[in-house]
């Protein structure tokens, strides 16, 4: 994977802490809306990255989030978004 690719991973995880800020648990909403939203390739490319190059340009609640979901914590769900009592068990 390029660094521009895995690059803009970082950035987007950031745009997600910054867009879920207002939740009541910020890094678990995060950690949630990455678990439910990324793939598996993803998640392993930031997680190449950052051991590359260090988590210096990630929001810090972005980093939290990445950490919990590293240690193999898999949070509940935490916005409407991502709970299938609120949708149904099939959202697309």
């Amino acid at each position: 994977m390029s660094g521009q690719t895995e690059a803009k991973l970082v950035y987007m995880a950031n745009q997600i802490a910054r867009n879920l800020a207002h939740e009541p648990h910020p890094a678990s909403a995060v950690a949630d809306h990455l678990r439910t939203f990324w793939t598996p390739a993803m998640l392993r490319q930031i997680f190449a990255h950052l051991s590359a190059h260090g988590e210096d340009a990630l929001d810090p609640v972005a980093r939290t989030a990445l950490a919990e979901l590293a240690t193999g914590r898999a949070p509940a769900p935490q916005t409407r978004a991502t709970d299938p009592a609120q949708h149904g068990a099939d959202a697309g």
